[in-house]
């Protein structure tokens, strides 16, 4: 029978520093595994719209400027972000489903380009309107923004696709291009023309296929593609930067250059919020990152849609206002609801309630 030895002392140390140097490993590798599945949110930067917006034959005259604002996006995290998004006022952690609606990256930043266009149009349009000065309204299509499962076009049509016909017709809006296709029988052949957003133009086709209200469709969901045209010219160049929340900004700045008026007063203005057609001022997302990075910027105004919702789940202006209190920033948080709004304020420093 074989006696029973104890380990020396000298196993015993290193055997306990070799434990120890595991679980270490065993944290270390955890914290930076990556979480594909998530994003996180911080505040972005803080960039000068002159530099983007170009009105032909004008120039910016402001002795200050204004800025848009935007939010930073980090895929794929790990849990160490995880943990310092618990500890950060200024940092949100979102499932892919909850902030992409279940597109892939590809598919998001297709329709983040598609909000980037559409805002640079409706704050063209606005501006002009705004200015009084003549301008155009072109329809190009219809912006292709869901395929559904079963539809015979799901592989061939590409998120932010223009359609700009049907078996060889053209429309002049959406509503008109789904009367034709709802007018065919389930099941019919029907070809598709779009020209994607690098240019290249393309035919698919498919049948009619029932929807879920019952009627024929062909399963895409659509938006009116509507371009302006000027005189004078105006180009925006925002880079990299996608959505719509740089809508206002860019309609401020557009009627600044167009109408020569200095709406600075020589500040540095920042702003967010999206434009819409009949000149209101849309809710948008991130709007405590965006107060956080005109603050580090040193803007001493902060423009934000104001929806008249008593939470910050629901108004913009709320939200930025707990955020400006927790950065104890002195940056003025100004609520606009129009473009209007926006104008008054800079023009006069009033406050429209």
């Amino acid at each position: 029978m074989r006696s029973k030895t104890k380990p020396s002392s000298w196993v015993r140390r290193h055997l306990a520093s070799l434990i120890s140097f595991g679980v270490v490993l065993v944290v270390v590798l955890g914290l930076a595994w990556p979480m594909p599945g998530y994003y996180m949110e911080t505040p972005g930067t803080t960039e000068s719209v002159s530099q983007m917006v170009k009105v032909a034959g004008r120039t910016a005259t402001q002795d200050g400027d204004l800025y848009l604002t935007t939010v930073s996006l980090q895929n794929p995290i790990t849990p160490a972000f995880w943990i310092y998004a618990q500890f950060n006022h200024f940092a949100t952690i979102y499932s892919a489903k909850d902030l992409t609606g279940g597109l892939n990256s590809s598919q998001y930043n297709l329709v983040n380009q598609f909000y980037m266009q559409t805002a640079q149009n409706t704050a063209v349009y606005q501006a002009f309107k705004l200015a009084n000065k003549p301008y155009k309204l072109v329809y190009d299509g219809v912006y292709v923004l869901q395929i559904d499962q079963n539809s015979t076009f799901n592989g061939k049509l590409q998120i932010a696709d223009t359609v700009t016909g049907v078996d060889g017709k053209t429309f002049e809006s959406s509503a008109a291009l789904m009367r034709y296709v709802q007018s065919q029988k389930i099941g019919s052949p029907v070809t598709i023309a779009v020209t994607r957003m690098d240019g290249s133009k393309h035919n698919f086709s498919g049948k009619i296929i029932k929807l879920s209200n019952g009627k024929p469709g062909i399963g895409i969901g659509l938006v009116d593609h509507t371009g302006v045209t000027t005189t004078p010219k105006v180009t925006i160049d925002a880079g990299a930067i996608g959505g719509p929340s740089a809508g206002m900004m860019f309609t401020l700045e557009i009627y600044s250059q167009l109408t020569g008026k200095d709406l600075t007063q020589g500040k540095r203005i920042a702003g967010t919020g999206t434009i819409n057609e009949d000149g209101t001022i849309g809710q948008i997302g991130g709007e405590d990152k965006k107060v956080a990075t005109a603050s580090k910027e040193g803007a001493v105004v902060f423009l934000v849609p104001d929806s008249g919702g008593k939470t910050a789940d629901d108004n913009n202006y709320i939200g930025a206002k707990e955020a400006a209190k927790k950065l104890g920033t002195k940056m003025k948080i100004v609520p606009v609801k129009t473009l209007k709004d926006a104008l008054t304020y800079l023009e006069t420093g009033k406050v429209v309630d």
